[in-house]
């Protein structure tokens, strides 16, 4: 079955290359001993800031993509179903019919939304950090502030996300090359398996 079309695997590759490098280098700025490692802080700098300016840029290209308007769509809007799934995931029932799933279940429509949540306030507390002519010191401690704690906090997430992609390779091959076993579908996104046959066979690159 056909999941992503060649421009989402492309935005979705391209944002995970830039939110690597911007990790990596707020790594090599905060923790002393891969400061020291690494050196060049610079050069360090200089990377962390365009990686970051660069983040959004994947997305908005590739809003040209019709698919990724869809799944767009699909990633912001919260049904029934998405509840009962959220219920059973909490409640750790890990029953087929208990976790009713679109082509994205709630979990990822959640990560989804407060990863995007997140870059935003990234972005913009890194700017008043970087244009310190702009805005009175108080603006910048705050946001000096907001930008350390949720760097640590995405850190965390994006630790989880890689985690839960690792225990699952037919997520991570519809990922890689566009299609998925029918099976997996059905078991683990049955409502959207079911929308899938019912859709005209077109494909959007």
């Amino acid at each position: 079955m056909r999941r992503f079309t060649r421009a989402e695997r492309w935005v979705h590759r391209t944002s995970a290359a830039l939110t690597g490098l911007c990790v990596a280098t707020a790594a090599c700025l905060y923790v002393p001993q891969f400061a020291e490692l690494v050196g060049r802080r610079h050069l360090v700098v200089t990377l962390h800031e365009w990686s970051g300016l660069l983040l959004p840029v994947p997305l908005l290209l590739g809003l040209a993509s019709r698919a990724l308007r869809a799944d767009l769509r699909r990633l912001g809007r919260f049904g029934p179903h998405d509840r009962r799934w959220l219920r059973a995931a909490v409640h750790r029932d890990r029953r087929q019919e208990a976790r009713p799933a679109g082509k994205f279940n709630a979990g990822q429509k959640l990560y989804a939304s407060w990863i995007a949540g997140a870059a935003l306030v990234m972005l913009g507390t890194g700017l008043l950090m970087w244009f310190t002519g702009l805005t009175p010191l108080v603006w910048r401690t705050g946001a000096t502030f907001v930008h350390d704690w949720l760097a640590l906090a995405i850190g965390i997430v994006l630790a989880g996300h890689i985690g839960m992609a690792l225990a699952d390779p037919a997520a991570r091959r519809g990922m890689r090359t566009g299609s998925v076993e029918r099976s997996w579908a059905e078991r683990e996104h049955p409502l959207w398996e079911r929308e899938f046959e019912e859709r005209p066979r077109t494909e959007d690159l």
